[in-house]
């Protein structure tokens, strides 16, 4: 059990991270589908890209020396990316973001119950 929570908590780390930065830095690949869900660009510096950037660090800090707080950053990762999925849905967006929020979530609800079963 042990290991397979490592491994699924290295890839939402990973997953969140690079998620959380290309928001930062308003990767040219997301802004379409961001604007087809009716999301401003204005909004992915904060809250978009801040949170999930925070989140991966976490998940980060939960790993390595607090646990509680890779719990919490995990059920914030989760509502997030429930949140963000109700947003496409909204906007009828079921494109490759809507895809993407609905691995993300997986992955965050798969790190959150790991972590709270997890020895």
């Amino acid at each position: 059990m042990h290991t397979a929570y490592v491994a699924v908590l290295i890839a939402a780390i990973v997953a969140d991270g690079f998620s959380g930065i290309a928001a930062l830095v308003h990767f040219k690949p997301i802004l379409p589908g961001m604007a087809k869900a009716g999301v401003p660009v204005s909004w992915l510096t904060f809250p978009i890209g801040t949170l999930k950037t925070v989140g991966a660090l976490g998940l980060l800090v939960g790993l390595l020396w607090l646990p509680a707080i890779g719990i919490a950053a995990a059920a914030g990762l989760v509502i997030f990316f429930v949140c963000a999925m109700y947003t496409h849905v909204l906007a009828h967006d079921l494109s490759g973001q809507f895809g993407l929020a609905t691995g993300l979530l997986a992955l965050n609800a798969a790190t959150l119950a790991l972590a709270i079963t997890a020895p």
